[in-house]
């Protein structure tokens, strides 16, 4: 064979790598999409789920919104972070799912109060906004050939500060500081889209088994629908109204 056929064969052998690389990267980023899509939709079906309930009975509104539960209700999808972000590299793929779908259900129970708050054109007209927002900044972060890495000191010293920060305000209830916390979260959730989504595309490359690949899927769902989230509920703080 000729150095010419040789390198000729070469070349196909890397395009066809290269294309199945490309090929299974969108599979895996097409799996951490619908696994956040599914989560956002599970919430949003528990959170209007009670609040009719609610509703309904009063007792139950008594119960969730009135009574020592509701504290657990707050703060249970926290804690459900801080277990899954340490443990979920460990459960096996189907433990990991069922994780993610208790932390979703867990988190709409949690968030079932904005329905008592903002009109339901209102939710839906920030959600929408969310969405886009969130669509683009996750795309930039697909495709942008900037590294992005440099940004996660600062990003995640926000992220601790939003947090104490909110944790602080439930009892002193300031809107100066609640106004704060929304405009900086918006800053601090809109960087960590676009952070998190280049994050969990190089994770691809290092290479894994499929397991392996489906528990990463998993724990980039989880990253990015906490972008989501709280980038919403950001934006609907500042711009909610109760129609």
């Amino acid at each position: 064979m000729s150095d010419y056929q040789q390198h000729q064969d070469v070349s196909r052998g890397s395009l066809s790598r290269a294309r199945e690389i490309d090929q299974g990267l969108r599979a895996y980023m097409m799996q951490v999409y619908n696994y956040m899509m599914a989560g956002v939709a599970l919430t949003g079906v528990v959170a209007y789920g009670i609040f009719y309930m609610a509703g309904t009975n009063p007792a139950f509104a008594q119960l969730m919104y009135n009574s020592p539960l509701k504290w657990v209700v707050m703060f249970a999808p926290l804690a459900m972070v801080f277990f899954l972000s340490a443990r979920m590299h460990k459960m096996s793929f189907s433990g990991a799912q069922i994780a993610f779908w208790v932390f979703a259900a867990l988190m709409g129970a949690s968030l079932s109060w904005i329905f008592l708050r903002y009109g339901g054109t209102s939710i839906a007209r920030v959600f929408f906004i969310s969405a886009a927002a969130f669509g683009a900044l996750s795309v930039y972060g697909y495709v942008t050939k900037k590294d992005l890495s440099g940004w996660g000191t600062f990003l995640f010293m926000g992220l601790i500060g939003i947090i104490i920060a909110s944790i602080v305000n439930i009892f002193v209830a300031s809107s100066a500081l609640q106004f704060a916390i929304s405009v900086i979260g918006v800053l601090v959730f809109a960087g960590l889209t676009a952070y998190d989504t280049q994050r969990i595309k190089e994770a691809y490359y290092v290479g894994h088994s499929a397991e392996t690949l489906g528990k990463l899927a998993i724990m980039g769902a989880l990253s990015l629908y906490l972008d989501f989230i709280n980038l919403f509920m950001s934006l609907l703080s500042l711009f909610g109204s109760s129609d």
